[in-house]
């Protein structure tokens, strides 16, 4: 039976439109609600039903896909409000956004104190930033133009907004990678390795951002990351460790929502990244983590110079909020490993804990200095010893064993997809490979469909300094549909410095 419209005479409609995670609204051009209120396109609007209430952006309708008394919801806002199909429902102007004066003033050269960046944190994790003005504060926030102070109260702003994390134990580790190298997916081996140590090790992970696969995106393929506080704290304390996906957690709701727009706008400056990262480490109750920061031509961190730079600014927030933050540059002239997209990463993680002969020793030995590192930290291996017994652990199959046991406690372990398509990219002529482009890398795996498509991405056949032949296989594409394989092979065959091949002569 139909709900008797509310107070503002307007029942809800569920539109089934995907507007990824936009929260939408929509009403018809002559609803007397939208003329009463003086509603237009774009405007921003708060709907109640009941108690619970969302902020969304609300777009005109000219046809009858609605009632004059329904107000449509995309599937963001269904799932952000709740209710059933013609519920009643009031609506209004959303409350005016004082606190992006300060992003205003931002843009314009004035840098943002801890009161502002409480305020906007506040506002973007209550919804009431729309994807535009979100934009408007990350590129405010972009390139240099934030400093020290200004990260350091992004941070604890971030922080604030969130739930708080607190473990009973004096030693709680994490590690990240800042990003920028495809394929690099070292903690689905190193959380396993601390963890079968005996050190706590609670991970939290982001999506992918900028890359085709982020460690939630690959873990995802395992086994379930969309845990709740409480089950991730069941796992922790029963396993040691996890791997779980931070926006289901809400520990920064704030900084999850601004992923959400950075992603397809392909910015992640210094000050943002060293918020995020490090405002999901405190919120997880870490207070050892380590980073790792692979430095590379077509790295997101390109110098050495930009290296020490980004590790100053990693230590001065953890020393201000009283994390321990340890720093390791690593190379990152070229991906990590064989796999790049969910799946794909996510096989060459288990090929290294199953000990197959096939294993990528690169992916290998990079969780094992990781691993080396935290376990010095953690006070498991003396200054000096922790690689040894990071290669034992591994070695020995516990660390496999731990990943098992962490994927059953979080909901059960399968094995990654397989793709329906594949296509071979090869070398043009013969020569030494003298220089990869982990970015041309990245956006070719995007464009096969990861992370969207789990099993999509592609896989690499020959590292730097390979010699290779005419007609030798360089990588091979997965995708899941004809149409996405022919899209990425298309722009493959476009690209003059995807490899540089050095001919003799």
């Amino acid at each position: 039976m139909t709900a008797a419209p509310g107070p503002a005479g307007l029942l809800l409609r569920r539109l089934g439109i995907d507007t990824y995670q936009e929260p939408v609204a929509y009403l018809r051009s002559d609803c007397p609600v939208c003329k009463s209120e003086g509603f237009e396109s774009r405007s921003r609007i708060e709907i109640w039903r009941g108690d619970a209430h969302i902020v969304a952006t609300l777009n005109v309708v000219h046809d009858e896909l609605i009632d004059k008394n329904q107000l449509g919801l995309s599937e963001a806002a269904w799932r952000a409000l709740g209710g059933e199909e013609g519920a009643a429902l009031r609506v209004g102007h959303a409350r005016p956004l004082l606190s992006l004066s300060s992003v205003r003033a931002k843009i314009y050269g004035r840098p943002l104190g801890a009161e502002a960046a409480a305020a906007i944190m506040r506002d973007v994790a209550e919804g009431r930033y729309s994807d535009i003005e979100m934009a408007a504060l990350i590129t405010a926030c972009s390139g240099d133009r934030v400093d020290l102070a200004e990260t350091i109260a992004l941070t604890e702003a971030m922080v604030a907004v969130g739930q708080r994390l607190d473990w009973p134990r004096d030693m709680v580790l994490d590690k990240h990678c800042v990003g920028g190298l495809p394929g690099n997916r070292t903690s689905l081996l190193v959380v396993p390795i601390v963890a079968a140590c005996g050190l706590t090790i609670p991970k939290t992970s982001s999506r992918a951002i900028t890359s085709p696969a982020g460690t939630a995106d690959a873990m995802g393929t395992l086994a379930p990351v969309e845990l709740d506080i409480p089950a991730m704290r069941r796992v922790v304390e029963r396993e040691g460790g996890c791997i779980v996906w931070g926006g289901a957690v809400s520990l920064s709701p704030a900084d999850d929502l601004l992923i959400r727009v950075e992603r397809p706008l392909g910015l992640d400056s210094d000050g943002l990244l060293v918020a995020s990262v490090l405002s999901k480490k405190v919120a997880a109750g870490s207070n050892h983590v380590l980073i790792d920061m692979p430095v590379g031509r077509t790295a997101k961190v390109r110098s050495e110079q930009a290296a020490h730079a980004l590790t100053r600014r990693f230590r001065g927030v953890g020393e201000a909020l009283g994390i321990a933050v340890d720093v390791m540059l690593s190379d990152g002239s070229q991906p990590v490993g064989r796999g790049i997209g969910p799946a794909l990463e996510a096989r060459d993680a288990l090929a290294v804990l199953r000990g197959a002969a096939d294993a990528p020793a690169d992916l290998r030995q990079r969780a094992i200095q990781l691993a080396a590192r935290l376990l010095e930290l953690g006070g498991k291996a003396a200054p000096g010893h922790g690689l040894s017994l990071a290669a034992s652990t591994l070695d020995s199959g516990a660390a496999w064993r731990k990943l098992r046991a962490i994927c059953t406690a979080q909901g059960g372990m399968r094995e990654p997809p397989r793709a329906d398509y594949t296509q071979v990219v090869a070398a043009l002529h013969g020569g030494r490979l003298i220089a990869i482009d982990n970015r041309r890398l990245a956006r070719l795996a995007k464009l096969a469909g990861a992370p969207k498509a789990p099993a999509a991405g592609l896989e690499l056949h020959r590292p730097l300094g390979s010699q290779l032949e005419a007609g030798e296989p360089l990588l091979t594409l997965h995708a899941e549909s004809p149409g996405e394989l022919a899209y990425a092979a298309a722009y493959a065959a476009a690209q003059d410095t995807l490899f540089t091949i050095q001919e003799a002569g």
